[in-house]
């Protein structure tokens, strides 16, 4: 399965991103999925998640508020918006995607299991 994203990009603070993760090969709607980050010299970083049943999300007490996670089957991609965003926001985010996941279990994966996209640099600064 591939995952390829974009829309990452330099943005001043207080601005809006929207990422995306498309897939080719499969159909997302079966697929839990996850957005994760990692910042320089930093864990990575679960952000959001969403799970393959019921739509149940997850969110980050950091970005509660000003992220939101959604799909679009039509175009068998899942966005991420990001809105108010902070200086603390910068960092590499990736996709992540396992088939018939529950909202946590997507959020704790392993790097070496499920799909990844490439990553996408986000770069929140004046």
């Amino acid at each position: 399965v591939q995952l390829v994203q974009s829309g990452g990009g330099l943005v001043q603070p207080g601005g809006s991103l929207r990422l995306s993760c498309a897939a080719s090969r499969f159909a997302l709607d079966y697929y839990a999925i996850g957005w994760f980050r990692q910042a320089p010299g930093k864990e990575r970083e679960a952000v959001s998640c969403i799970s393959s049943s019921d739509g149940t999300t997850y969110y980050v007490d950091s970005v509660k508020g000003r992220f939101a996670i959604s799909r679009d089957s039509a175009k068998n991609t899942v966005y991420l918006q990001m809105n108010s965003l902070k200086p603390e926001d910068t960092a590499v985010y990736y996709c992540a995607a396992e088939f018939l996941l529950g909202v946590q279990a997507m959020c704790s994966i392993s790097p070496h299991d499920g799909s990844w996209g490439q990553g996408t640099q986000v770069t929140v600064s004046s």
